[in-house]
C-alpha cells in the first residue's frame, strides 16, 4: 500500500470512528457501542497505524490509541474529566484486546486495514442492535450504622437534616454531588421531603410514614449527579441527566436491646450505562458513600441530642 493511499485511509477510518463515538454521544447512547465494540476498533486501528512488529507493542498501540480519543473528547468539550477516568479503567483494556486482535503473529504480518474493520462490523451491529431496544434493570444500595439514641430521637433527624459540614473526603472534591441538608413540607403520606445536594434537590413524596421505625418515600425529580471538570467553564454531557436515576428510597430504623438504633437507609435507583455490571459498580460506590454521610450526620445529631 503506498503512502499516500495509507495516509488517506487513515483518514477514513479515523473520521468514521470519531463519528460514531460523536453520534452515540450526541444522542446519549451510552451502551455496548460506545463502551465495548468502539475501543476494541481505536484499538485495532491504533495498531494498523502503529505498524506494531510484536504482539506486545500491537496491544500497547491499541491502549494508547484509546488513551488518545478519550483526550480528545475532553479537550473537545464533550466529556468530563471525571467521566473519562470512570471510562478508563474499561476502555484501556479493551483497547489491548483490539491491538492483539489485529495483529497476526504468524509471520509478523498484520491485517490489512479494510479487512481489520470489517471483521470488526458484525460487533458493532450486534452492540448497536442491544443499544437500541435495552431497557436498564433496577438496582438497590442498602447501608447501615448502630446510633447511640433511641428510634424516636432519630426519626426526627431523619425527617430533616440540619445543614451537614463541608465534605472533607477527597471523592466530593472531585465534583461529584454530596448531600447538604434536607427539608420536608408536611408530615405523613403525601408530605414532601426535599433531599437538597451540592448540584440540586432531590424531591421526594413520602409514600410510607410509619413513625418512628419506617420513612419510604418516592423520588420526583433527581439533580445532576456531578459537576464535570473540563478546561471549559461548562460542559453538560447527556448522561449527567436522566441516566443515574433514583427511583426510590427509605429509612428503616431497628430498636436495639441496648436501647440504641439500628438505621439502614435504602435507594432503588437505574444508571441507564451498559455494560451494566462495569457502570454498577461506580454507581453503587457513590451511592453507598452518600449514604454513609447522611447516615454519619444523622447519627451526631441523635447523639448530641439532650
Amino acid at each position: 500500500m503506498t503512502s499516500a493511499r495509507r495516509l488517506a485511509n487513515a483518514i477514513v477510518i479515523g473520521l468514521l470512528l470519531a463519528g460514531i463515538a460523536l453520534a452515540m454521544i450526541r444522542t446519549g447512547t451510552y451502551g455496548l457501542t460506545l463502551f465495548i465494540a468502539l475501543p476494541i476498533g481505536v484499538g485495532a486501528f491504533g495498531a494498523w497505524l502503529a505498524k506494531p512488529t510484536t504482539a506486545a507493542q500491537a496491544i500497547w498501540a491499541g491502549m494508547i490509541a484509546n488513551a488518545i480519543a478519550s483526550a480528545g473528547f475532553l479537550f473537545a468539550g464533550f466529556e468530563g474529566l471525571i467521566c473519562i477516568a470512570m471510562a478508563l479503567p474499561l476502555a484501556l483494556p479493551l483497547g489491548a484486546l483490539g491491538g492483539w486482535l489485529f495483529y497476526r503473529p504468524t509471520g509478523n504480518h498484520m491485517l490489512a486495514g479494510g479487512t481489520a474493520m470489517l471483521a470488526l462490523l458484525p460487533l458493532g451491529l450486534g452492540t448497536l442492535g442491544f443499544d437500541v431496544t435495552a431497557k436498564p434493570d433496577t438496582f438497590q444500595v442498602r447501608s447501615s450504622i448502630e446510633i447511640a439514641a433511641p428510634p424516636e430521637r432519630v426519626w426526627n433527624h431523619v425527617v430533616t437534616f440540619s445543614e451537614l459540614p463541608p465534605p472533607e473526603e477527597w471523592y466530593f472534591k472531585t465534583g461529584l454531588a454530596y448531600p447538604m441538608r434536607a427539608r420536608i413540607e408536611g408530615a405523613g403520606p403525601g408530605a414532601v421531603r426535599y433531599c437538597e445536594f451540592s448540584t440540586g434537590p432531590f424531591v421526594e413524596p413520602i409514600q410510607v410514614w410509619n413513625e418512628p421505625h419506617l420513612l419510604r418515600f418516592a423520588v420526583t425529580q433527581n439533580p445532576a449527579p456531578m459537576n464535570e471538570w473540563s478546561p471549559y467553564a461548562h460542559v453538560m454531557p447527556r448522561h449527567l441527566h436522566g441516566y443515574l436515576i433514583s427511583k426510590q428510597g427509605q429509612f428503616l430504623l431497628t430498636p436495639l436491646p441496648n436501647g440504641h438504633t439500628l438505621l439502614e437507609g435504602t435507594t432503588w435507583y437505574q444508571h441507564g450505562l451498559w455494560p451494566e455490571v462495569y457502570w454498577t459498580v461506580w454507581s453503587q460506590a457513590i451511592i453507598h458513600r452518600i449514604h454513609v454521610r447522611v447516615l454519619n450526620h444523622i447519627k451526631n445529631l441523635s447523639e448530641s441530642a439532650e
